[in-house]
């Protein structure tokens, strides 16, 4: 099975990642997710593969857009995961996904894990 990052170029964390992942030799797929947003139900499943409880946690509470939107006032899951779709600047990054296991590269170590 190949391994799956969920890849923001302009990011140093991301490309410290995927950089990792390359250097031990691991396939992997690059989802640009800025490009190719995840769907509402992808973002569900990201939320339990990394073991989350909420989707604040997958979100970057510090963007501009989550202010504008007052999602910190957001109780509704379904909500935050829509927020999310709706504006993929709002997930953390990068996400590495391998099988049924996924980790947020930060560090980037954290790949390590699982591949």
């Amino acid at each position: 099975m190949s391994v799956v990052i969920y890849h923001n170029p302009r990011c140093s964390k991301s490309r410290q990642t995927l950089a990792l992942i390359e250097d031990k030799g691991t396939p992997v797929t690059v989802v640009k997710y800025l490009e190719e947003t995840p769907s509402v139900a992808t973002l569900s499943e990201l939320l339990t593969k990394l073991g989350f409880s909420s989707a604040r946690e997958l979100m970057r509470t510090k963007e501009d857009i989550y202010k504008e939107l007052e999602l910190q006032n957001e109780q509704d899951e379904q909500a935050l995961l829509n927020a999310m779709h709706a504006h993929p600047k709002l997930i953390e990054r990068p996400i590495v996904v391998n099988g049924d296991k996924a980790v947020l590269g930060r560090p980037p170590e954290n790949a390590l894990e699982i591949i």
